[in-house]
């Protein structure tokens, strides 16, 4: 469905708490991978366990290239830059409620029969998010919020919305190479 390579989870649901094992973990695979570009959550958002994915991603990145932190399983250290983007809080509003607004947004329009065909395949999200929130459908609830975040463009139908992170300490200060790859299909204050 898409090209990508799966890496298996390091914790259970409501379980991922920023502890040294943990992380240590997350950066051996932050060092085998040497990624590009990170994708994770935002430093605030509804749920606790997106705020500590969100801390331990970033701290992984930043130690990808630190030789005397211990991961595990070792790994040496890469010396290569990493950008990391910040997606949007569930719902567009952080934790307290208050509304989000992205660094600039990327047209998705063409991608939306693959996002849905990969959101019903996550089942179990599905059921729990009928069950404890009422989303009837987390499609609908998906486009509902696509849609939401191509209004705030003010240039697309459906976008998603991003926030590059501080560079210091990942990559240079100019660097967005999200914005390089998607020529054209981003809109925004750093576009």
């Amino acid at each position: 469905m898409v090209d990508a390579i799966y890496h298996e989870s390091l914790c259970n649901d409501l379980e991922i708490f920023y502890e040294l094992g943990t992380l240590r973990r997350l950066a051996s695979v932050m060092r085998e991978v040497a990624p590009d570009i990170v994708f994770t959550h935002p430093p605030q958002d509804y749920m606790e366990d997106h705020m500590n994915t969100c801390r331990l991603a970033l701290t992984a990145a930043f130690s990808r290239g630190m030789p005397n932190f211990e991961v595990s399983p070792p790994l040496a250290a890469v010396d290569r830059p990493v950008t990391v983007y910040h997606a949007l809080p569930y719902g567009l509003r952080d934790g307290l409620g208050r509304q989000a607004v992205a660094e600039f947004y990327v047209d998705v329009g063409d991608a939306m029969d693959v996002k849905r065909r990969m959101l019903a395949e996550h089942r179990s999200q599905a059921a729990w998010l009928d069950t404890s929130q009422a989303v009837n459908s987390t499609i609908a609830h998906m486009e509902q919020l696509t849609r939401a975040m191509g209004a705030l463009s003010s240039a697309f139908t459906y976008a998603e919305g991003w926030t590059r992170h501080l560079p210091a300490g990942y990559c240079a200060e100019d660097a967005n190479p999200l914005a390089e790859a998607l020529l054209g299909q981003i809109a925004g204050r750093r576009a």
